[in-house]
């Protein structure tokens, strides 16, 4: 574990000391170079699946595809965000590069973790370079009041997570994953069972967002800068799955009485934010309404503890990590050219940028679970454990599968067809560094139809 760990962390030094000429160029490589390396972990020689052990850090096949994935991402980050550091000073851009390296490297660590009270510390430390990039890069003045909404949310919902921990801590003397999913503690009398489960689950349920505690996410999306809408739709989204799915199985079975207005509130929410999407004036906050909606189904999946739910959780996110972080590329890419994000001001672009027209509709049709897509793979096992938990949950998965297509259609008439408007006489033209970012997206996302077990999570 150390080996992708320790040359992360020294892509922060590197990012102060490099020449100006080169920051940019040997950044992207270094992390392009550890992404390649990241995949050595899919192999699990052992035989709980658990390897790359030290003291405190562990890959399993749960953390091995969010690992993986984190680090794919980072020289994404850097090739999406040139454009918007250009005109910035040097300063400025070491600190930018300084703050994305020591984000990547918390969340390797916190996805590592092995124990429930450093993943805690870990989880709670992502939050502070994150506010930064939101607050100190973001576009518009509103980025500071985003700021504290993610902020607050997300440490006033965390706090019952830190007592319920160190309760479990104090009366089972540890608090090691795997020695819980080796040996069941038993927790609670019922009286205080339920809080306990709520206030497990709260936090996670947050960082998510389920639908009711998802009113930090679209603020944040929008005033952040590309490589903070990026890594938040990718990776800190995640977060709050991989929690779930760690933490799930200490509290089975779930108490009826919460389990129930929670399961509820997950699927009426992809029906909300789904419509939403449908009536949404904002390209970037359209697209951050469909992550709600997404993550929705990764969260009642992820409650029901079955083997496909688990699988088909485990599946969706990594597939939707690709896919949102791929859209707000694509987001970011007219908002260079046009510097709007209103979709009624930027029409027709297919006219203007015809290849980047087709990055639109494969990327658009990938987030509707067109077949063969690794998204069709998830969310059919989460709508079949569904079914199977309660037949009338297909009737809200299936109006939800139905409006995620019309807005995705939607998303992409907007922006693709129709008369290109007056007011943007000239675009630049696509930069080779664009559709590289792109192919970087979809390219393992095509290839994970190969052999979706290396994401599966091997809960079946």
């Amino acid at each position: 574990m150390l080996k992708i760990i320790i040359p992360t962390a020294l892509l922060i030094p590197s990012s102060l000391l490099l020449k100006p000429k080169t920051l940019f160029l040997m950044m992207t490589l270094y992390s392009m170079l550890l992404a390649l390396l990241s995949l050595s972990l899919f192999n699990q020689p052992l035989l709980l699946e658990l390897s790359n052990t030290t003291t405190h850090f562990s890959t399993d096949p749960s953390s091995t595809p969010l690992i993986i994935l984190s680090c794919w991402l980072l020289p994404l980050m850097i090739l999406a965000s040139q454009n918007h550091l250009k005109t910035e000073p040097l300063n400025r851009k070491r600190t930018f590069l300084m703050t994305l390296t020591i984000l990547q490297t918390t969340l390797i660590m916190t996805f590592a973790a092995s124990e429930f009270i450093l993943f805690y510390i870990l989880f709670e430390t992502t939050l502070i370079p994150t506010l930064i990039i939101i607050t100190r890069w973001g576009n518009q003045i509103e980025r500071l009041n985003a700021g504290l909404y993610f902020l607050f949310y997300t440490l006033a919902s965390s706090l019952p997570l830190l007592i319920a921990l160190l309760h479990l801590h104090s009366t089972n003397l540890h608090s090691s994953m795997k020695l819980f999913f080796l040996y069941q503690p038993n927790i609670f009398p019922t009286q205080t069972s339920q809080i306990f489960w709520l206030s497990c689950l709260l936090a996670f349920m947050v960082k998510l967002p389920l639908y009711g505690f998802h009113l930090w996410l679209p603020k944040a999306h929008v005033e952040a800068p590309i490589a903070g809408s990026m890594v938040l739709a990718a990776i800190l989204l995640k977060l709050g799955g991989y929690g779930l799915i760690r933490i799930s199985p200490l509290l089975y079975p779930h108490p009826p009485t919460l389990m129930f207005p929670v399961m509820v509130m997950a699927l009426w929410g992809i029906l909300m934010t789904s419509s939403i999407c449908l009536r949404q004036t904002d390209l970037k906050a359209l697209i951050a309404y469909s992550s709600v909606s997404h993550m929705g189904l990764v969260a009642a999946a992820i409650i029901t503890q079955t083997p496909w739910g688990m699988t088909g959780a485990m599946i969706l996110m990594i597939a939707h990590g690709l896919t949102s972080s791929a859209l707000f590329t694509l987001a970011n890419t007219n908002y260079e050219r046009t510097h709007t994000r209103t979709l009624l001001l930027v029409r027709g672009l297919q006219l203007a940028l015809p290849l980047m027209s087709s990055w639109w509709l494969l990327i658009n049709l990938t987030n509707m679970a067109m077949p063969p897509s690794i998204n069709l793979m998830g969310e059919l096992l989460i709508i079949t454990s569904l079914f199977n938990w309660s037949p009338w949950s297909i009737i809200l998965t299936g109006i939800g599968t139905l409006i995620t297509a019309s807005y995705s259609l939607y998303m992409f008439l907007m922006t693709q067809r129709g008369a290109i408007s007056t007011q943007f006489r000239l675009y630049p033209p696509t930069h080779t560094r664009e559709h590289l970012t792109l192919i970087l997206h979809l390219l393992p996302l095509g290839l994970l139809i190969l052999k979706p077990t290396l994401i599966s999570g091997l809960f079946m």
